[in-house]
């Protein structure tokens, strides 16, 4: 590197003191330049993590991500011209502390293999070692390591955050997430800091909140001064914070319905207990999961378009909404006890007490069965990651994609969970988060091949303790600098 060009360099480890894996990097030089940040991995490949930024300029403030807990990690600020020449490297080593007592272990049952899709395993995590919350977010790479983590333990604000659903990316590189403790939503960056937040006078916050192709949000909600709970969605708009659109579950559906019961809620109050959200730009319309009644799209005006469930015992203008299973050569099937959830069918099967719905690329429905029930048999024996194909105006279903089922035990969990498509490495994510496993409760992490259905890799994550059974709600898989 050229005398001089660097005029001063120095580092901060967790500069918000949220993010005990970062570090910040304040440089100086001589003459504009940009600069690539690379973090070494210690586990091979598929460890190191590396980012160019961009700008060239004289003077740059540089998150580091990806620091190894309690322990030395290599990291290599390389320096380029307006030209992009490289005019050098310099090389730090950055201590980050070790990690609370709180924080799982995560082991790796599957090594990778095959095309995975790249970056690491955000988990919206539930597990603890005292105090369930604040809930704390971790990244954790293909060893098993874990290189990022988010915790508000001490914060003024948000010491008590319970944050449900999770912690997931907006498009601008930044992450959001809910929290029922103050009832707002938070845009944090990677360094924990607190950027803005958004109220939700007359509602509370539960579950889900989506970041819609607007910018608005799409939250989950209670409203206040009812007597029931988990059956609203609102619009935030997003600029002024203002809500714009109310969905009300009690009027495009019937909160009298007890075809699906529970042990883990009141029905005469959590009737539909909404657990998470979909966003279809084709139509305008909103995909509601309720955990006790099914799936339904509805219209911006909140009628439905269509419901996924078993077709037992709904209201004659609701029936006429429910979705006809088709078979795999699309014909319709016509058994009775099919239709009502009894048995299933070899080519088809109705998903039970549902998370995580997701519009596929190819505009198929993938979805989150747990399997609670399932068939009107307590307990259940299985989960499955299902994808659906339906046509709104016919209002048919055909199942054409499922795994889990062979799984048995292992990945079943009949609360939380997640599924997540992943089109350009050709797999799909099945996340139970709440598995009942001979060591106790897991969180289990699969990707699977859609094509072979084969395991490309799994982790198990296991916590100190947990509540209600539960590991994690939601994962994500993403790189920790944002592609923007």
């Amino acid at each position: 590197m050229e005398e001089e060009l660097i005029t001063s360099l120095s580092v901060s480890v967790d500069p918000s003191g949220r993010a005990p894996l970062t570090a910040e990097a304040l440089l100086s030089t001589s003459r504009p330049v940009s600069v690539e940040v690379t973090v070494e991995g210690k586990g091979g490949a598929g460890t190191e993590i590396r980012h160019r930024f961009g700008t060239v300029e004289r003077g740059h403030t540089l998150p580091i991500l990806g620091l190894y807990p309690g322990e030395a990690t290599a990291v290599t600020l390389e320096l380029f011209g307006a030209d992009g020449a490289s005019l050098g490297t310099r090389d730090l080593s950055v201590v980050a502390p070790a990690l609370p007592a709180d924080f799982p272990e995560v082991t790796i049952d599957v090594a990778p293999s095959g095309t995975l899709q790249p970056g690491l395993t955000l988990v919206s995590y539930f597990g603890h070692a005292g105090s369930a919350t604040p809930q704390r977010a971790f990244a954790f790479d293909v060893t098993g390591a874990i290189r990022w983590a988010l915790d508000f333990s001490g914060d003024a604000t948000l010491g008590g955050l319970f944050f449900d659903n999770g912690v997931e990316r907006l498009a601008n590189g930044n992450l959001y997430f809910g929290d029922g403790n103050t009832d707002r939503i938070y845009e944090v960056d990677m360094a924990g800091r607190v950027l803005r937040s958004w109220g939700m006078p007359g509602f509370t916050f539960h579950h889900n909140v989506l970041e819609l192709p607007s910018g608005d949000f799409l939250v989950t909600v209670n409203r206040q001064g009812t007597t029931t709970v988990e059956d609203h969605v609102i619009q935030i708009d997003r600029a002024i914070g203002a809500v714009e659109t109310v969905w009300d579950l009690r009027q495009s559906l019937d909160p009298t319905r007890r075809a699906w019961p529970t042990d883990l809620a009141d029905l005469d109050v959590d009737w539909f207990h909404g657990n998470a959200l979909a966003y279809d730009p084709t139509d305008d319309t909103i995909l509601v999961s309720g955990r006790t009644q099914g799936l339904v799209k509805l219209t911006r005006a909140n009628q439905v378009v269509w419901i996924l469930a078993p077709h037992r015992e709904w209201r004659s203008d609701l029936a006429a909404k429910l979705l006809q299973p088709l078979d795999a050569a699309g014909v319709p099937i016509t058994d009775a006890a099919v239709l009502d959830g009894a048995v299933p069918h070899p080519e088809f099967e109705w998903s039970w007490y549902q998370h995580a719905p997701a519009i596929l690329a190819d505009g198929s429905v993938a979805l989150f069965d747990n399997g609670d029930n399932r068939g009107y048999q307590f307990p259940g024996t299985y989960s499955r990651a299902v994808v659906y194909r339906i046509d709104a105006e016919a209002r048919t279903i055909q199942q054409v994609w499922e795994y889990g089922r062979e799984r048995g035990a292992e990945t079943f969990s009949r609360i939380v969970s997640d599924v997540d498509e992943h089109p350009e490495a050709g797999t799909i994510l099945f996340a139970p988060g709440a598995v009942a496993s001979p060591v106790g409760p897991v969180g289990r992490i699969v990707e699977v091949d859609r094509a072979t259905r084969a395991v490309r890799f799994e982790a198990t994550v296991r916590a100190p303790q947990v509540p209600f059974g539960i590991t994690f709600h939601r994962v994500e898989r993403l790189p920790l600098y944002p592609d923007l």
